[in-house]
């Protein structure tokens, strides 16, 4: 009985060993399995860290008139670790002044199936966008009226899509001419050049109107829809004598911004911009937002959106930097001399 339970006992002991030997071939396997999975991780979480994100530039000027914009964009972007070219990739679409165009552009963007898009251009541009896309988020720019317009509920919960920057450049209107009646204080007639095919534009008119009241200045509103517009509305401004300009901004007029200063250094006209480009170009004065700042606060909303954020959860912010620019060349060329106290708030001055 010893003997047999003895064995009994040995067998036992051999099952066991062997069904250790099977687990610990198995814990062995399992380990191993772990490792190659583990291991497999990290190419997976690097190839994520190095995803190129597509960036779609939508822009309703030409290459060259978009350069300063663009440049405080990508500076943005690079305050953010996005190098272009390297972890970030941007498409760019130029409707070279077309408005109409932007709706083909748009969709081209969307095709490309890029991550966000950036409307560089105002009401119009982010209109574009949108009617292209329900589903990609939008950064918009330089939008006076974006819940009049529809592009978002609110703005401090868009609610849809679209998310960026509004302007206050209607608010803006009344400054521009109580600026024009310090430097030219006998001034009593303002032609205003505009497109009157963009809402905003109007409103901006009517806001100039108004302000004109308390300044005892009458304002000759010169409408085009067209460059070829333009020489008819130089001839009205002459017709009606007008003593001075301003230039509301939109791709039209941003475009065609030689033949505008051409002009009124032509006839000796002081001319108030709202924006810096045509003030460099030869222009006398521009007083607007800082537009570079501007283009560099809509890479914080790239960024947020590459990294989660929801347009809708992301509020429309307004700009936060101004700039009043005189051009001292172009007041010589017309004969005019600027008051210290308006020099004195000037930044820069162009010499």
């Amino acid at each position: 009985m010893r003997t047999e339970s003895g064995q009994q006992g040995l067998g036992h002991d051999l099952s066991k060993s062997k069904i250790l030997s099977r687990i610990a071939q198995h814990s062995v396997a399992a380990l191993a399995l772990s490792a190659t999975l583990f291991a497999l991780c990290f190419p997976a979480e690097a190839q994520q860290a190095r995803k190129v994100w597509r960036v779609g530039y939508l822009s309703p000027l030409s290459s060259s008139r978009d350069s300063t914009r663009r440049e405080g964009f990508l500076q943005g972007l690079r305050e953010y670790g996005y190098i272009e070219g390297q972890n970030i990739v941007i498409e760019y679409r130029f409707a070279n002044g077309n408005l109409d165009r932007q709706d083909e552009l748009a969709a081209e963007l969307v095709r490309g199936r890029v991550d966000v898009i950036l409307a560089a251009g105002g009401t119009p541009t982010a209109r574009a966008a949108k009617k292209a896309t329900q589903t990609i988020p939008i950064v918009m720019t330089n939008v006076a009226e974006p819940v009049a317009n529809g592009l978002v509920v609110s703005l401090a919960h868009p609610g849809g899509n679209v998310t960026g920057l509004t302007t206050l450049t209607q608010d803006l209107s009344g400054k521009r001419l109580e600026i024009l009646k310090e430097t030219v204080p006998k001034v009593a007639r303002v032609a205003v050049l505009f497109n009157s095919t963009i809402p905003e534009r109007l409103a901006e008119l009517k806001e100039t109107q108004t302000a004109a009241q308390a300044f005892h200045v009458q304002i000759q509103s010169l409408k085009v829809q067209s460059p070829k517009d333009l020489d008819a509305a130089f001839k009205a401004a002459m017709d009606e004598r007008s003593q001075a300009l301003i230039v509301l901004p939109d791709p039209l007029t941003n475009t065609h911004q030689a033949r505008i200063v051409e002009f009124a250094a032509q006839k000796r006209l002081p001319t108030m911009f709202a924006q810096r480009e045509p003030v460099d170009a030869g222009g006398l004065m521009s007083y607007s937002p800082n537009y570079a700042d501007i283009f560099r606060q809509a890479a914080y909303f790239v960024d947020k959106i590459l990294k989660g954020t929801k347009p809708a959860d992301l509020p429309v912010e307004q700009p936060t930097k101004f700039e009043f620019i005189v051009n001292l060349k172009a007041a010589k060329q017309i004969g005019l001399t600027i008051p210290l106290n308006v020099l004195a708030r000037a930044d820069p001055v162009i010499k």
